[in-house]
């Protein structure tokens, strides 16, 4: 095998292995939790992680005997092409295979992968498969830590995750740096991994603009629900003033007003918030609306890598939640002091989510993994404390629909035009 070939097999080992150790602070009740239509349980992510080797790679080898045929319903997330799926709403129902079922599900995969990537002619057929598999789970570790976040907030007794301290919050660069009008270049642009949505590189059009340094933090945001900013429908778009009113929002999710005091539940358990730390947790909506209520307005996705390529924002192996449950103490949260262009809160930007100029999603299903789903979401940039540091680089899309409030998402201003 080649050095490459070795790589991928060590990767798979430690990226399998890190699921399985962010599961182990959970109980098996902690793991049957569906907190909303949106969050999936843990046990659910386990499993469908599971699913996408064993659909996608092994049982494209005719030896291959399934671990249970059963389970190509139970933990197909939205893959039309390969079969019905159960109905996502529903997956905090199903309690059978109980979760030692579904970590016996996962042993059973691993070993079955682990065997016939050993053989360099399977590997190569599948390498690209297996590589988009480890990705597809990198993103269902933060998932399960969203998501179990959202679920134990529902709990009144606050219940900890796991506990350490907090870093200190580092005081706001309030600069803004400035480009000027011209021609660049946005897209991925090498042969190192990225998802089919990240391509091809093209060239777009800029106006001059300006785009803010720092992150919004607690301390700006508490401003602006002193100034009202929740009770203004000027400040609100149609559809933002609408879920306000709705949801009866105030402040973002997870925040709680005791004794005058704004505190946050986190995965440390409920927490004083600093005002320094960067704004977590807020909609498309909310995002837009401060950004209207400060003068200013969320940049463009574009905007927002020209600007992330400016200042050589790369991400490394492993994962900044990963340093801290392997012992380097930080608490998991998006603290100012990893607040640069990727790494402290998913940022929301203006831009609908759509295909760039010649886009075309890969044949078969796989091809359904990004491309059906540019309708109706908007593009965030740059990552959070949850994502794999491998994962924040210039060009990565991440999406979600305006009012989506339970990832690690923050807010980023731009000026101009």
């Amino acid at each position: 095998m080649s050095v490459a070939e070795l790589q991928i097999v060590d990767r798979l080992k430690r990226v399998r292995e890190f699921t399985d150790r962010i599961t182990r602070p959970l109980s098996a009740e902690d793991c049957m939790i569906q907190s909303m239509e949106d969050a999936s349980p843990t046990r659910w992510h386990l499993a469908h992680t599971t699913w996408f080797f064993e659909e996608f790679v092994l049982k494209r080898d005719p030896s291959y005997r399934e671990f249970n045929q059963q389970f190509a319903y139970l933990f197909n997330s939205y893959y039309n092409a390969v079969g019905k799926q159960f109905p996502r709403p529903q997956r905090g129902m199903i309690s059978r295979p109980n979760l030692a079922g579904i970590r016996e599900y996962r042993q059973y995969v691993d070993q079955e992968l682990v065997d016939r990537l050993e053989s360099p002619e399977f590997l190569r057929q599948h390498q690209a498969t297996v590589e988009l598999g480890l990705h597809h789970e990198q993103q269902h570790q933060e998932l399960i830590l969203t998501d179990i976040k959202h679920a134990l907030a529902a709990n009144p007794l606050w219940p900890v995750y796991a506990a350490a301290p907090f870093a200190p919050g580092e005081p706001l660069d309030d600069s803004f740096m400035e480009f000027c009008e011209g021609q660049y270049q946005i897209g991925h642009d090498s042969e190192t991994f990225c998802y089919d949505n990240e391509r091809p590189c093209h060239t777009v059009f800029l106006p001059a603009y300006a785009i803010a340094r720092g992150l919004v933090t607690c301390r700006q945001f508490i401003e602006f629900i002193d100034d009202r900013g929740y009770e203004r429908p000027e400040l609100w778009l149609s559809l933002g003033w609408n879920a306000v009113q709705e949801y009866g929002w105030k402040a973002p999710l997870y925040w709680i007003q005791r004794a005058g005091q704004w505190m946050q539940f986190t995965l440390a358990g409920l927490t004083e918030i600093n005002p320094d730390w960067p704004v977590c947790h807020v909609s498309y909506f909310e995002a837009d609306a401060f950004a209207r209520w400060a003068n200013k307005r969320l940049p463009t996705e574009s905007e927002w890598e020209v600007a992330c390529q400016a200042t050589g924002c790369q991400g490394v192996e492993g994962g900044q939640f990963a340093d801290w449950l392997l012992g380097d103490g930080r608490a998991v949260h998006p603290t100012s002091a990893c607040a640069g262009f990727g790494g402290a809160v998913w940022q929301w930007t203006s831009s609908s989510y759509q295909a760039y100029p010649g886009y075309r999603p890969p044949e078969g299903a796989i091809g359904e993994y990004n491309g059906k789903f540019m309708c109706n979401q908007y593009v965030l940039r740059g990552g959070s404390v949850a994502t794999s540091s491998s994962h924040i680089r210039p060009t990565y899309r991440n999406f979600f629909p305006a009012e989506a409030r339970w990832q690690f998402s923050g807010i980023r201003l731009a000026n101009g035009y």
